[in-house]
């Protein structure tokens, strides 16, 4: 597969100088760049995933008229977390 280019990109200098200085040893800007483009991407894509999460829960819920409060989710959560510590270390 050929690879492509993004647009360039004008920025202010001090955002140019700070992403040098934010470099790892032997990295590129250009590789910089790739990577938080990368992130950022991976970023949007779990956020459709969790909205569609939420919005099939709220599909489901409709459908059954099964509800729950945020009280009778977060101790629920306590619970889960209040388990996990009483739990041995392996």
């Amino acid at each position: 597969m050929k690879s492509a280019t993004f647009p360039s990109l004008r920025v202010e200098p001090e955002l140019r100088e700070a992403a040098e200085k934010a470099l790892a040893p032997g990295e590129s800007l250009s590789q910089f760049v790739e990577e938080a483009v990368r992130e950022k991407i991976r970023r949007r894509q779990l956020q459709d995933e969790f909205i569609a999460r939420g919005l099939e829960s709220l599909r489901e819920a409709e459908r059954t008229g099964e509800y729950y409060s945020s009280d009778e989710v977060l101790a629920e959560l306590d619970n889960i977390i209040r388990e996990a510590e009483t739990k041995p270390q392996k």
